[in-house]
């Protein structure tokens, strides 16, 4: 444990908090940076620095506009609002510096406020993390105030008791605390209601399971001025929470991407062997190099990048194929029962339908009303939870296939029904087109795949799984994929083996739908 006593010069010591508290200070985290740690001093680990790097600069500053913003809102009568600021990156940038800076200044220029520093790991946090906050805390000008454990770093007994005493100080949640997170057991990173502050750090963002993002929101619900979430991290997946901040998430988060290349003090010629090795579009280069997300995980079934492909693509109109329904119900409290169309090449033109908390009658009620809208040639819903949906629809003369996720894949490649599916959906995506849908974008990017059996089998991650750690059911994904179930003729080649007018299984003339009544 690092102790720091008493300073002797008490004059000395007012002068300091006098200004370090001071508005220049304490409402700018650059200004507080320049002021307490010793750059260019001989003799000392920053005698040949000047300064923080650009980016770091940069994103202090723009810290401190937020400060200043919400100071005019609380001035106007209004409530302040918390800052959610992420940051992705290459390797080598400094990010370990710049947590560790955040973590000082909030602690000396918010007395007391709490902090929570977490990481992807135990080792990363002990070992990377809170190591480095220890060599700042080390240089900073005030480090006598603080006391620094393993895992936490608190105020000295006589800054303490200067505090309660002379100040009226509450500092019973006055501390910067490394907090170490348990996947099975979230709520245990669970996080205090502070009226001082409160600024929560994730280093190696990416890396943290959805479950723990979500019990994070709760150090924020009281509205104080300072409330800080910032994420640091390279883009090491193209799913969870992290990735989200820049894309479905995007316009609750201040973001920046920094391509390590573009830094002071790192090395070019490294960063340029490994794109040169890697090749200028590998997802090495992406994630090492240039502060980009891959464009497919390690374990990942379907690639971002074939995703986004599909959106961007121009709808492929065969209006001779067949009109597939799928329906994917609900499971749990939160999930949500989703029902989606596909013609041919085509599943964007009919909107999805996304419901939650009906029981059985009313989601049969509802599929059946689309089915009159839309006329479909098949309908495929999920049997696992909706066994009670596709008897009500068959007792009212509906035309549906029952779809088993946990059947027999009839391709000896895949371990069940519902694997085989995605893995037809995710062919068709090579050449289809998608609404951009955030929440099917993430459904169809999220599940991963093991192997299973002697024989190697591949079989999809369950939404069982999923929930277990924090990833949302992904029903828009299910859903679509159920579209994949059977195999539908389409209706001229139909109609000329019959020699009579196309009809649908439900026994209506084929449809003359105008989609855009849906739209």
């Amino acid at each position: 444990m690092a102790k720091h006593r008493a300073p002797n010069d008490a004059k000395q010591e007012q002068e300091l908090m006098a200004y370090l508290w001071s508005k220049e200070i304490a409402d700018n985290p650059f200004n507080f940076v320049m002021f307490a740690f010793p750059w260019g001093k001989k003799g000392t680990p920053l005698e040949h620095y000047t300064g923080p790097r650009s980016w770091q600069k940069k994103k202090m500053l723009e810290q401190a506009d937020h400060i200043a913003e919400n100071r005019k809102r609380i001035a106007a009568g209004k409530s302040p609002v918390p800052l959610y600021d992420a940051t992705v990156s290459g390797r080598g940038v400094g990010k370990s510096a710049q947590t560790s800076w955040d973590t000082l200044w909030m602690m000396t220029c918010n007395v007391g406020s709490t902090t929570i520093v977490t990481a992807n790991t135990e080792q990363q946090l002990k070992s990377r993390t809170w190591a480095e906050l220890g060599k700042w805390h080390t240089l900073a000008i005030n480090a006598h105030w603080f006391e620094r454990a393993a895992l936490s770093l608190r105020p000295a007994e006589w800054f303490e008791e200067a505090l309660k005493k002379q100040l009226k100080i509450d500092t019973g949640y006055y501390y910067a605390q490394a907090q170490l997170w348990s996947e099975e057991n979230p709520d245990a990173f669970a996080g205090v209601h502070n009226p001082l502050g409160v600024q929560v750090i994730k280093d190696e963002a990416s890396g943290i399971p959805s479950a723990i993002w979500k019990v994070t929101e709760g150090f924020f619900t009281e509205p104080v001025l300072h409330r800080y979430w910032k994420a640091y991290s390279n883009g090491r997946r193209n799913t969870g929470d992290f990735f989200e901040c820049f894309h479905k998430n995007r316009n609750f988060w201040r973001r920046t991407h920094i391509d390590s290349r573009t830094v002071e003090g790192t090395d070019r010629a490294i960063f340029d062997k490994i794109i040169e090795q890697y090749g200028e579009d590998s997802d090495t280069a992406r994630v090492e190099v240039k502060g980009e997300f891959p464009k497919q995980g390690d374990k990942q079934f379907i690639s971002r990048d074939i995703v986004d492909q599909a959106v961007a693509r121009e709808i492929q109109t065969d209006n001779h194929a067949g009109l597939i329904m799928g329906v994917d119900i609900a499971r749990f409290g939160d999930d949500a029962t989703v029902i989606r169309w596909r013609q041919g090449r085509d599943a964007r033109s009919i909107p999805a339908v996304k419901v939650k908390g009906l029981d059985n009658m009313e989601v049969a009620a509802l599929v059946a009303e689309w089915i009159q809208k839309t006329n479909p040639d098949a309908v495929c819903i999920d049997a696992g939870n909706g066994t009670g949906v596709i008897d009500r629809l068959r007792q009212l003369k509906y035309v549906v296939h029952e779809v088993w996720f946990g059947a027999k894949s009839s391709e000896p490649e895949w371990a069940n029904k519902r694997t085989q599916m995605w893995a037809d959906m995710r062919a068709w995506l090579g050449g289809g087109c998608i609404d951009d849908d955030p929440d099917l974008l993430t459904d169809l990017t999220a599940p991963e795949y093991k192997f299973q059996g002697s024989g190697d089998r591949i079989m999809l991650q369950s939404k069982e799984e999923m929930k277990s750690k924090g990833f949302a059911s992904p029903d828009h994904a299910d859903a679509l994929a159920c579209t994949f179930a059977v195999k539908v003729a389409g209706k001229d080649l139909w109609a000329s083996k019959t020699g009579r007018a196309a009809r649908n299984p439900n026994g209506r003339q084929a449809r003359n739908v105008d989609y855009d009544l849906f739209g």
